[in-house]
């Protein structure tokens, strides 16, 4: 029964880091040595849902990415199609480590009202490269 454990232990973790590329990787290793606890795909998936009050709104990620990181969202603001979030139905996520930088400094701003810490970056990229 141990060596089953350990088996699905293996198989679930290489399923939830076979999405990774060489910049989130990069990315992931920077944020977590910055960080004071391991990165967390259950911490970044509640961050993911949180409802944050920005200039008298509500928002979270979910307001124009959506629930299903599988399909395409949409910005509140300017209405433009965001792609998938998921590397599954998208494989150019997370490949370009200046356009995930980007994307993290902007988003958080605009969504949190501040940039994201290293640790909500890593709990972050950590849940998205699980979806």
């Amino acid at each position: 029964m141990g060596k089953f454990v350990i088996f699905l232990s293996l198989v679930f973790f290489n399923l939830s880091v076979s999405f990774a590329s060489p910049a989130s990787d990069q990315l992931l290793k920077q944020y977590q040595q910055a960080s004071a606890t391991e990165a967390s795909a259950a911490a970044g998936k509640r961050a993911w849902s949180k409802q944050v009050s920005v200039k008298g709104k509500m928002r979270a990620c979910t307001t124009c990415h959506g629930d299903d990181l599988g399909k395409s969202g949409k910005h509140q603001r300017t209405k433009k199609v965001i792609k998938p979030m998921s590397v599954k139905a998208n494989s150019e996520r997370y490949t370009n480590e200046k356009k995930i930088k980007k994307w993290f400094k902007r988003n958080c701003k605009w969504t949190w009202g501040r940039e994201c810490t290293a640790q909500e970056k890593a709990d972050f990229l950590t849940y998205l490269l699980s979806e």
